[in-house]
């Protein structure tokens, strides 16, 4: 199993992790894993404040390949849109297609992945 870890809650674990309290158990697991563009999510905030040293350990977690097949994101906003959820961003859909391709599960506290979760059969960490 792997677990792609949103940018959501990395914000939440380097401030005071009280909503993030599961990654510390999936960094001893193995398990975490990132993407491209969750690292350009992070890194140049991490960069501003001067966090040299958790951009570096940033970039040695596994990262998933990006694949963006963007039939398939028009699909799943599409799909989104139809069951009456509005605004998915373009990056949450690309997470949720590049842990789909993956087989990964998501680990977030962005409330996007939840509605989304029975449209696109998205596997959550809880």
């Amino acid at each position: 199993m792997q677990v792609l870890v949103d940018s959501s809650i990395w914000i939440d674990y380097f401030k005071d992790g009280r909503r993030s309290e599961k990654l510390d158990y999936l960094i001893d697991e193995n398990i975490v894993v990132t993407n491209d563009l969750i690292l350009a999510e992070l890194i140049p905030f991490l960069r501003i404040r001067n966090q040299r040293k958790i951009v570096g350990l940033m970039e040695t977690i596994k990262k998933l390949s990006m694949d963006i097949i963007w039939d398939e994101i028009i699909e799943y906003q599409y799909m989104c849109l139809k069951k009456g959820v509005n605004g998915i961003g373009l990056p949450d859909l690309v997470i949720a297609q590049n842990a789909k391709q993956h087989h990964a599960e998501i680990y977030t506290l962005d409330s996007h992945f939840a509605m989304m979760k029975n449209i696109l059969e998205l596997e959550l960490t809880i």
